[in-house]
């Protein structure tokens, strides 16, 4: 009897144990490049799909229908970012539930994606002091977005803590 109650005891114990495990984020071996190169969730966490998320218009006095309303690609990076940060906030999430992003940049009129001007909006969200945890990221090049002056679309994948 005392050993089927001490076996019964840890059985209920093991779901807890579960649920204490933490997100585990691999660093990309050798480098300081701000991504994980791969996230482990523990059974039991809560996964939250966020849409993809475009820019806001930068310049109001511009008009909409020029790449001028909408910024750089570091600036519709930067404002991207902030509505994801946004979205998380309504859902009692941040940027460090992050484990997953799929980055969408388009190179305007043929010159090459600004994947720099993307790195340094990107870093002002992720790999810094105050939010030091990493996700695993995918980032493509597409030829267009649905507003052809959107140069980034971002989607990310949140795990509640």
């Amino acid at each position: 009897m005392k050993k089927t109650f001490a076996l019964a005891a840890a059985l209920a114990t093991l779901p807890l144990l579960a649920q204490a495990q933490d997100i585990v984020r691999h660093k990309l071996p050798d480098s300081d490049f701000p991504i994980s190169r791969a996230v482990e969730i523990p059974a039991g966490k809560t996964t939250v799909y966020l849409s993809g998320v475009v820019p806001a218009v930068a310049d109001e006095a511009a008009d909409p229908a020029t790449p001028e309303a909408w910024g750089d690609t570091k600036a519709q990076t930067v404002s991207v970012l902030n509505a994801i940060d946004a979205n998380l906030k309504d859902m009692d999430l941040t940027m460090g539930d992050v484990v997953k992003m799929q980055v969408f940049l388009v190179a305007p009129e043929g010159a090459p994606a600004d994947f720099a001007g993307f790195m340094e909006g990107y870093t002002q969200f992720f790999g810094t002091s105050e939010q030091p945890n990493l996700p695993a990221r995918s980032a493509m090049i597409v030829d267009q977005l649905v507003n052809p002056n959107w140069l980034v679309e971002i989607e990310v994948t949140a795990v509640r803590p």
